[in-house]
């Protein structure tokens, strides 16, 4: 079979898979459609005719009486249509976002996320990357909403100069790469590689692998990048330095030689700058303040963690970042007031 051929092939198989896709989004949007409709009607008739468990499960019985075979109707399913219902009717935004994940996705992300806001970003997440239900749960379960949160709060200066860096976060959680406390650099490096698909959800559907140690010549001299990502929606190289164990200022000034060095001679020219990020296992958050107060480079540091974070600690650190934000914004308003 000639590439030409192959590649006439291959633009076949592009149509079908867009096809299939669509349809799937169809059926998906008047499914969950259909379980919306139905959570008003019973959210209304308990409140009007105060419709119990035992009204409800004769409807259930009824419904699975008159469709043989249909799914999705049991007692509980029905209840948890009512609370679908329930919970998003006077939001109109995320009442539009919900339709386009799926109803055990919807599920996930309804009884697990306590706030409009938590709602909202793993709806958007959900339907941006097509998670299926076990990534969307492996989401959830690492706290990505608060560890995004902080990371937001933490680095919100550097973001501010350079937005690309919005990307990247403060902390990742690295479980599934199940490797002892005590380890080496070189086999952090060869967990992630044997487990790409795992470490690329953790970092974002957007980030393609481009190589492991990755050379960039300057001179006569030969250097190696741990990692090399290239992001398609930044549509940059993002070169990522791993370090096992605490974070120091001449850790900064390797990547920025990385950076110039990939800038000068692999970015393309429709490419954007380089950005970069150094994973170590801990971190001084004040040694990082400084260490990137002064550095034009579009670059962050960020912790690795080996195991599931912690949710009450994570959820009070969250709570004292943003109440520390909010002071320091009245503060700023305070003196802008005083001034004029």
């Amino acid at each position: 079979m000639s590439d030409i051929i192959k590649n006439d092939f291959s633009a076949i198989l592009s149509i079908i898979e867009n096809a299939r896709e669509r349809a799937y989004q169809a059926v998906n949007r008047e499914l969950i459609d259909m379980y919306w409709e139905v959570g008003k009607y019973i959210s209304e008739k308990v409140i009007s005719e105060s419709w119990g468990k035992s009204v409800v499960k004769e409807f259930s019985e009824f419904v699975q009486s008159n469709y043989i075979g249909i799914k999705g109707f049991s007692p509980q399913n029905i209840w948890r249509m009512k609370q679908f219902y329930e919970t998003y009717k006077d939001n109109e935004k995320l009442s539009t976002l919900l339709r386009e994940i799926s109803w055990s996705n919807n599920l996930e992300i309804m009884s697990r996320c306590d706030t409009n806001e938590k709602r909202e970003f793993y709806l958007l997440l959900s339907a941006k990357n097509r998670y299926s239900f076990r990534e969307l749960e492996r989401q959830i379960d690492t706290m990505l909403y608060e560890t995004t949160m902080i990371s937001s709060v933490k680095n919100d200066l550097f973001i501010q100069r350079n937005p690309n860096l919005a990307v990247l976060r403060d902390s990742y959680t690295l479980e599934f790469l199940e490797l002892p406390e005590s380890h080496k650099e070189k086999e952090l490096r060869k967990a992630i590689v044997q487990n790409l698909k795992n470490f690329i959800l953790e970092f974002g559907k957007d980030f393609a692998f481009v190589g492991e140690e990755y050379k960039v010549q300057v001179g006569n001299d030969d250097f190696f990048i741990d990692l090399l990502f290239y992001n398609r929606v930044l549509s940059c190289l993002v070169a990522i330095e791993l370090k096992v164990g605490k974070f120091k200022p001449e850790h900064l000034g390797q990547l920025e030689f990385y950076l110039e060095a990939l800038d000068r001679d692999v970015k393309q020219d429709n490419e954007n700058p380089s950005i970069g990020l150094i994973l170590c296992s801990d971190k001084n958050d004040a040694v990082v303040e400084y260490a990137l107060s002064r550095s034009i480079s579009p670059a962050l540091i960020a912790n690795y963690k080996l195991h599931l974070p912690d949710k009450a600690i994570l959820e009070n650190k969250l709570r004292e970042l943003t109440e520390l934000a909010d002071e320091e914004t009245l503060k700023l308003l305070s003196e802008d007031e005083n001034k004029s």
